[in-house]
Protein backbone atom coordinates (compact mmCIF):
# COMPACT_ATOMS: atom_id res chain seq x y z
CA UNK A 1 0.00 0.00 0.00
CA UNK A 2 2.77 2.60 0.89
CA UNK A 3 3.50 2.55 -3.20
CA UNK A 4 0.40 3.75 -3.73
CA UNK A 5 0.26 6.63 -1.08
CA UNK A 6 3.88 8.03 -2.00
CA UNK A 7 3.53 11.66 -2.81
CA UNK A 8 -0.10 11.66 -1.81
CA UNK A 9 -0.98 14.16 0.69
CA UNK A 10 -2.97 12.14 3.63
CA UNK A 11 -1.89 9.15 1.94
CA UNK A 12 -1.12 7.02 5.04
CA UNK A 13 -4.33 7.83 6.92
CA UNK A 14 -6.68 7.59 3.76
CA UNK A 15 -5.16 3.96 3.54
CA UNK A 16 -5.87 2.87 6.91
CA UNK A 17 -9.19 4.32 6.50
CA UNK A 18 -9.70 2.95 3.17
CA UNK A 19 -8.41 -0.97 4.38
CA UNK A 20 -10.49 -0.47 7.53
CA UNK A 21 -13.79 0.10 5.08
CA UNK A 22 -12.64 -2.93 3.14
CA UNK A 23 -12.29 -5.13 6.29
CA UNK A 24 -15.47 -3.93 6.96
CA UNK A 25 -17.11 -4.97 3.75
CA UNK A 26 -15.54 -8.07 3.96
CA UNK A 27 -17.21 -8.68 7.47
CA UNK A 28 -20.60 -7.33 5.63
CA UNK A 29 -20.10 -10.01 3.12
CA UNK A 30 -19.92 -13.00 5.79
CA UNK A 31 -22.74 -11.60 7.69
CA UNK A 32 -25.11 -11.67 3.92
CA UNK A 33 -23.43 -15.27 3.28
CA UNK A 34 -24.81 -15.99 6.86
CA UNK A 35 -28.01 -14.47 6.56
CA UNK A 36 -28.94 -16.28 2.90
CA UNK A 37 -28.37 -19.76 4.19
CA UNK A 38 -30.12 -18.97 7.07
CA UNK A 39 -32.93 -17.77 5.09
CA UNK A 40 -32.53 -20.96 2.34
CA UNK A 41 -32.30 -23.37 5.57
CA UNK A 42 -35.45 -21.25 7.50
CA UNK A 43 -37.59 -21.81 4.80
CA UNK A 44 -36.89 -24.96 3.46
CA UNK A 45 -36.63 -27.11 6.80
CA UNK A 46 -38.59 -24.96 9.16
CA UNK A 47 -41.07 -23.36 6.48
CA UNK A 48 -40.37 -19.79 8.47
CA UNK A 49 -40.20 -16.76 6.55
CA UNK A 50 -37.69 -14.24 7.55
CA UNK A 51 -38.05 -11.02 5.84
CA UNK A 52 -35.86 -9.22 7.83
CA UNK A 53 -33.06 -10.94 6.46
CA UNK A 54 -34.02 -9.72 2.90
CA UNK A 55 -33.61 -6.81 4.20
CA UNK A 56 -30.48 -7.23 6.82
CA UNK A 57 -28.53 -9.04 3.57
CA UNK A 58 -29.39 -6.63 1.05
CA UNK A 59 -28.19 -3.45 3.17
CA UNK A 60 -25.17 -5.84 3.63
CA UNK A 61 -24.70 -6.53 0.10
CA UNK A 62 -24.76 -2.83 -0.91
CA UNK A 63 -22.51 -1.41 2.17
CA UNK A 64 -19.82 -3.81 0.91
CA UNK A 65 -20.11 -2.62 -2.53
CA UNK A 66 -19.05 0.86 -1.66
CA UNK A 67 -17.04 0.66 1.21
CA UNK A 68 -14.75 -1.36 -1.58
CA UNK A 69 -14.16 2.14 -3.45
CA UNK A 70 -12.04 3.75 -1.35
CA UNK A 71 -9.55 1.55 -1.78
CA UNK A 72 -9.89 0.99 -5.08
CA UNK A 73 -9.36 4.40 -5.88
CA UNK A 74 -6.38 5.17 -3.82
CA UNK A 75 -4.61 2.04 -5.86
CA UNK A 76 -6.20 3.68 -9.03
CA UNK A 77 -8.09 0.52 -9.82
CA UNK A 78 -11.39 1.88 -9.82
CA UNK A 79 -11.09 3.26 -13.58
CA UNK A 80 -9.16 0.68 -15.53
CA UNK A 81 -8.90 1.27 -19.43
CA UNK A 82 -5.16 2.18 -20.12
CA UNK A 83 -5.05 1.00 -23.76
CA UNK A 84 -4.27 4.55 -24.91
CA UNK A 85 -2.60 5.81 -21.76
CA UNK A 86 -0.32 3.04 -22.43
CA UNK A 87 0.30 3.84 -25.52
CA UNK A 88 1.65 7.51 -25.09
CA UNK A 89 4.51 9.45 -23.66
CA UNK A 90 4.94 10.09 -19.95
CA UNK A 91 3.64 13.76 -20.28
CA UNK A 92 0.63 11.71 -22.15
CA UNK A 93 0.27 9.59 -19.56
CA UNK A 94 -0.10 12.15 -16.67
CA UNK A 95 -2.14 14.43 -18.51
CA UNK A 96 -4.76 11.25 -18.80
CA UNK A 97 -4.30 10.02 -15.53
CA UNK A 98 -5.48 14.53 -14.50
CA UNK A 99 -8.18 13.96 -16.63
CA UNK A 100 -9.87 10.71 -15.21
CA UNK A 101 -9.00 12.15 -11.31
CA UNK A 102 -11.19 15.26 -12.83
CA UNK A 103 -13.76 13.21 -13.69
CA UNK A 104 -13.93 10.88 -10.87
CA UNK A 105 -13.79 14.27 -8.23
CA UNK A 106 -16.92 15.20 -10.43
CA UNK A 107 -18.48 12.15 -10.10
CA UNK A 108 -17.78 11.76 -6.59
CA UNK A 109 -18.93 15.22 -5.85
CA UNK A 110 -22.46 15.11 -7.77
CA UNK A 111 -22.94 11.44 -5.67
CA UNK A 112 -22.10 13.35 -2.23
CA UNK A 113 -24.36 15.93 -3.01
CA UNK A 114 -27.05 13.45 -4.62
CA UNK A 115 -26.73 11.32 -1.00
CA UNK A 116 -27.22 14.75 0.78
CA UNK A 117 -30.45 16.09 -1.42
CA UNK A 118 -31.73 12.22 -0.91
CA UNK A 119 -31.23 12.17 2.69
CA UNK A 120 -32.63 15.39 3.58
CA UNK A 121 -36.28 14.42 2.54
CA UNK A 122 -36.14 10.81 3.21
CA UNK A 123 -33.75 10.82 6.41
CA UNK A 124 -37.06 10.57 8.71
CA UNK A 125 -38.07 7.26 7.06
CA UNK A 126 -37.07 4.05 8.12
CA UNK A 127 -36.54 0.41 5.80
CA UNK A 128 -39.96 -1.85 5.94
CA UNK A 129 -39.33 -4.52 7.83
CA UNK A 130 -36.41 -3.46 10.04
CA UNK A 131 -37.51 -0.47 10.52
CA UNK A 132 -33.52 1.15 10.30
CA UNK A 133 -33.53 4.83 9.77
CA UNK A 134 -32.94 5.44 5.55
CA UNK A 135 -29.65 8.10 7.26
CA UNK A 136 -28.49 4.53 8.68
CA UNK A 137 -29.30 2.75 5.81
CA UNK A 138 -27.20 4.82 3.52
CA UNK A 139 -24.65 5.91 5.72
CA UNK A 140 -22.00 3.94 4.18
CA UNK A 141 -22.40 4.66 0.41
CA UNK A 142 -22.33 8.25 1.96
CA UNK A 143 -19.14 7.21 3.96
CA UNK A 144 -17.10 5.42 0.48
CA UNK A 145 -18.35 8.10 -1.84
CA UNK A 146 -17.11 11.15 0.49
CA UNK A 147 -13.59 8.75 0.74
CA UNK A 148 -13.88 8.95 -3.14
CA UNK A 149 -14.07 12.17 -3.53
CA UNK A 150 -10.92 13.13 -0.49
CA UNK A 151 -9.19 10.48 -2.24
CA UNK A 152 -9.39 11.87 -5.52
CA UNK A 153 -8.84 15.22 -4.42
CA UNK A 154 -5.37 13.66 -2.76
CA UNK A 155 -3.87 11.81 -6.07
CA UNK A 156 -4.74 15.21 -8.00
CA UNK A 157 -2.48 17.10 -5.63
CA UNK A 158 0.06 14.25 -6.22
CA UNK A 159 -0.33 14.55 -9.96
CA UNK A 160 -0.37 17.74 -10.36
CA UNK A 161 3.08 17.51 -7.87
CA UNK A 162 4.97 15.38 -10.46
CA UNK A 163 4.48 11.96 -8.28
CA UNK A 164 4.04 8.86 -10.21
CA UNK A 165 0.86 6.93 -9.28
CA UNK A 166 -0.08 3.44 -9.67
CA UNK A 167 -2.01 3.86 -12.95
CA UNK A 168 -0.26 5.89 -14.94
CA UNK A 169 2.73 4.21 -15.12
CA UNK A 170 2.55 1.34 -17.75
CA UNK A 171 2.96 -2.00 -16.55
CA UNK A 172 2.63 -1.20 -13.10
CA UNK A 173 -0.10 -3.35 -11.41
CA UNK A 174 -2.33 -1.68 -8.64
CA UNK A 175 -2.17 -4.94 -6.88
Amino acid sequence: MMNETAGMPGGRLLATISRACLNLGILLLAMMSILIVAQVLGRNLFDLGMPWADELSRFCGVALVFLGVPLLALRGSHVAVDMVPTMLPPAGRRACALIVEIMVLAFGAISVWSIYAFLSRAWKFATPTLGIPNWVYYTPAAIALALLTIITVSRIAALLRGAHLSHDEPGVSPS
